[in-house]
């Protein structure tokens, strides 16, 4: 995270052009959500503005959008009985140090203790409760008065209609839209006729303001702050019981806690959830804790917010014209952007699946240049309405595959053109399955062989060392092989005739091929590339049924025994699995290994009396991240997730309140953050060895 770029600003004409365009994408951003502008672009502009400004102070604009709370971009006509006001950015641990010093020099001594918590992307609101019940919700507007959107109550989540206690109280915070309360706006909206939403804080803004719709949409509020409603502001006959006297006296983290004991939703629940620091090293450790943090979220983030969490601190502080001198948004690259679609490409997958590929103007999102994203398939083009040559909002987040969210329709010249969707397959001409929204291949594996055995012959599958892809081109091209199985066939002289293939490393390769038969069930099963499968599930299956003949035989209820296949997912891995019987029919006669050592098959049952040590990882669900050191240094992530399950465990991707332990090596990220969040247990990669010692 370093300092932000701004945007240069070369002459008072370009100021003039500068500040218009601020104050046009802040009144669109803070009026129905929508923008020509994505907000690190805005904040590029506006940090541009302020540097003209402050060389050039007596061109200064009166309506420039610098030190103005919203841009100075947005009227309310609901008077806020206090000022709801913005903070000030910082964009790295640098400038965070220094803002912190320059507080503590006016407070004349240390900050007593540091809030930190995440500065969520969505709509500020101030709730209004008058004995306990919920009477009005307004927007931030300009900070001194907002807009009246009381008729949202009702439509969200975390905002009670009526709180624990009779108080009349203000609580302030965020409303926004999760990943799917996001995905179910945005199809209502076009089923409505309407456009897709360009990002979910368009989509929040956009809906809570909507009075006349034919349709219902969710919502998510959490708070992040509280203060006393004036019985003389109209509002009721003030608090109850001593509140009036407690709540201007309490540490900001001592409010939020009573905030959330009323039933109103914070992030304590969450793996972002606000904490305290005494030192400003445990707060840089917290920010990039949440900052790691981002990507698995279910709803958005674009900074986190370091307070001074003591309320004389904060009173001694004080507030500028625009934001408090207590708090800070420490801001995070930019998760998305907005970019030109330039084309779309059409891939074919190893199993025949048809996916669009975006090809973008090249942009940086979250500090990686960003020229492809997932656009998923036709039926997620036609519900977009997207078309070449829009402006597109490119979102990512982390390490989470880049992805195109929506077309920006008010930048669209009318040069814009339909995306050409393919008749037939785009890799071999035949026809296309249509008939699910992942469209397919007719041909299936066949039409792309080479992707099917790369994938066969890797290190998580049968691992055939020396097999590599120039080789497999040339066996492919000489006809010598159609499908994995064919490799088991192969003679000298066929690998002999390829290029760069000498006696020696023929020998090599032949050796290799026929070690590859005595790998056990779940790798021969996973080369399959069954879909719907994985390395993970090809191991419960493989476990779960213990040879290639009772997988064979099972029907779609008896896959759904099996833990992670749903009534759902089953029939389309015994489809499968009929598709590929003349593949299976191919490896037996090869001779490979078709049982899983150590596995029983369905209905049968060890007879003995003494079961012996229950397995170190039996009934536990084990998640993996970073670097794994020691005795499991030399382990992939998957070799570590085959341990798990020899073990008795289970082996997963991601944490959640059912992960039994987290195995956290050099470099955990986001996951051990979310798991300390959670109060999932965390062992280094040498604790997690001497817990399966016996296994290594």
């Amino acid at each position: 995270m370093t300092s932000a770029a701004i945007t240069e600003i070369s002459d008072e004409a370009a100021y003039t052009a500068a500040v218009q365009t601020a104050l046009d994408a802040a009144s669109a951003y803070y009026g129905d959500g929508t923008s020509t502008l994505d907000d690190d672009d805005y904040d590029r502009l506006v940090r541009g503005i302020a540097a003209y400004e402050a060389e050039h102070p007596e061109l200064v604009r009166a309506d420039s959008p610098t030190g103005k709370v919203a841009g100075g971009a947005v009227v309310g006509d609901v008077p806020h009985t206090v000022p709801m006001l913005s903070l000030d950015n910082v964009f790295g641990a640098e400038e965070l140090a220094t803002w912190a010093a320059g507080l503590e020099r006016r407070l004349d001594g240390p900050v007593e203790r540091w809030s930190v918590e995440p500065k969520l992307d969505g709509l500020a609101i101030s709730a209004r409760y008058v004995d306990g019940r919920l009477v009005q919700l307004v927007t931030r507007g300009d900070g001194t008065a907002g807009e009246d959107v009381s008729h949202g109550i009702g439509s969200v989540l975390g905002l009670p209609r009526e709180l624990a206690e009779p108080v009349t109280v203000e609580i302030r915070g965020e409303i926004l839209m999760t990943n799917a309360q996001f995905t179910d706006a945005t199809e209502k909206r076009v089923a409505a006729g309407g456009t897709p939403f360009a990002n979910p804080r368009s989509a929040a803004a956009g809906s809570l303001r909507a009075q006349d719709r034919p349709y219902s949409v969710e919502m998510t509020f959490f708070g992040y702050g509280a203060l006393l409603l004036p019985g003389e502001a109209g509002f009721g006959a003030g608090t109850t019981g001593d509140l009036a006297e407690r709540l201007p006296e309490l540490a900001h983290s001592e409010v939020m806690a009573l905030v959330e004991s009323w039933g109103v939703q914070t992030t304590s629940g969450t793996p972002v959830a606000a904490s305290t620091a005494d030192a400003l090293e445990a707060v840089q450790a917290r920010v990039e804790q949440i900052a790691e943090a981002r990507a698995d979220l279910e709803f958005g983030i674009d900074g986190i917010v370091v307070k001074a969490d003591n309320a004389a601190d904060q009173r001694r502080a004080g507030f500028s014209s625009r934001a408090p001198r207590w708090a800070i948004a420490y801001k995070l690259p930019a998760a998305e952007k907005i970019t030109k679609l330039v084309g779309v490409e059409w891939n074919v997958g190893r199993t025949g699946i048809i996916a669009p590929r975006a090809v973008l103007e090249p942009v940086e999102v979250d500090g990686v240049t960003i020229t492809y994203a997932t656009l998923h398939n036709a039926a997620d083009i036609a519900r977009r309405g997207l078309m070449l040559g829009d402006s597109v909002t490119v979102y990512r987040a982390g390490d989470v595959i880049p992805r195109v969210e929506a077309p920006v329709v008010q930048l669209r010249t009318g040069e814009e053109t339909a995306i050409e969707i393919p008749e037939v397959c785009p890799r071999c001409g035949d026809a296309i399955d249509s008939s699910q929204e992942r469209w397919r291949c007719v041909r299936g594996r066949a039409c792309h062989a080479v992707a099917s055995i790369r994938y066969a012959v890797g290190r998580d599958t049968l691992d055939i060392e020396g097999l590599g892809e120039k080789i497999i081109d040339q066996l492919v091209d000489a006809g010598h092989v159609t499908d994995f199985a064919d490799l088991f066939t192969l003679e000298r002289e066929q690998l002999l005739g390829l290029e760069r293939m000498g006696e020696t490393s023929t020998t090599n390769l032949l050796a290799a091929i026929e070690a590859a038969k005595a790998k056990p069930l779940n790798k021969v099963f996973c080369a399959l590339g069954v879909r719907g499968t994985g390395r993970s599930m090809s191991r419960r299956i493989a476990r779960h049924f213990a040879t290639m003949d009772a997988i064979r035989a099972a029907d779609a209820e008896a896959f759904t025994e099996v833990d992670g296949i749903g009534p759902e997912k089953a029939p389309v891995i015994v489809a499968e699995l009929t598709d590929l019987a003349p593949l299976v029919d191919k490896l037996v006669a090869a001779g490979l290994t078709m049982t899983e050592p150590g596995a029983l098959a369905p209905g049968t049952e060890e007879e003995t009396e003494d079961e012996g040590p229950a397995l170190p990882l039996a009934g536990m669900t084990v998640v993996v991240t970073g670097a794994m050191t020691g005795a499991l240094a030399e382990l992939s992530r998957n070799e570590m997730n085959e341990l798990i399950e020899r073990a008795g465990g289970k082996s997963s991707s991601s944490v959640s309140a059912r992960t039994s332990l987290l195995v956290a090596g050099e470099k955990a990220g986001s996951k051990k953050a979310k798991a300390e969040g959670l109060g999932v247990p965390v062992a280094t990669p040498e604790e997690f060895a001497d817990r399966v010692r016996d296994l290594l």
